[in-house]
């Protein structure tokens, strides 16, 4: 079912980003072909040389793998520069902030050191993935309302996760 959610908020997303004059497509891991297209690499790259966002949905199409390894499967098979994880708070922390009054925001830490305290970004799979192919994990709060356009433009709180 989780899954199955992706491409829902997927064709929901592509709707809005069309609705704005943003020229969007969805591609999916599991074949909907009433619904949108399935996933190729090859398919994929020739959408954004030709300036279209590409939405990636339905996972891998594997069972045992995430929508975090997913992503950052498809950031690695694109080539991408970045990987932004939108998540409920506004980094990564040394623990838990809403339990932990003590908890340290990350301006930045590497994939490696991530990975050493079990910090629970993302799964270890997709951490490794992003790291062997040095992709940037940006972690963001999906809260902070233009947040992210913030980000994109070199401000806003984050923490990058990168080995460079």
């Amino acid at each position: 079912a989780h899954v199955i959610a992706t491409v829902i908020n997927s064709l929901a997303l592509r709707t809005s980003l069309n609705k704005i004059g943003v020229d969007a497509v969805v591609l999916s891991a599991i074949a909907m072909p009433e619904l949108c297209e399935s996933f190729s690499q090859r398919q994929a790259t020739a959408y954004m040389n030709q300036g279209k966002v590409v939405i990636f949905a339905g996972g891998t199409g594997n069972p045992f793998f995430t929508t975090d390894s997913a992503a950052a499967l498809r950031a690695a098979e694109i080539g991408a520069d970045a990987l932004f994880k939108g998540t409920q708070v506004d980094g990564v922390y040394s623990a838990d902030p809403k339990k932990d009054p003590n908890a340290v925001r990350f301006d930045r830490i590497s994939h490696a050191e991530v990975i050493k305290r079990g910090l629970a970004i993302m799964d270890t799979a997709a951490i490794a993935l992003a790291r062997e192919n040095n992709i940037p994990i940006i972690v963001y709060s999906i809260h902070e309302k233009g947040g992210f356009g913030d980000i994109l433009r070199g401000g806003g709180h984050c923490t990058v996760v990168t080995d460079k």
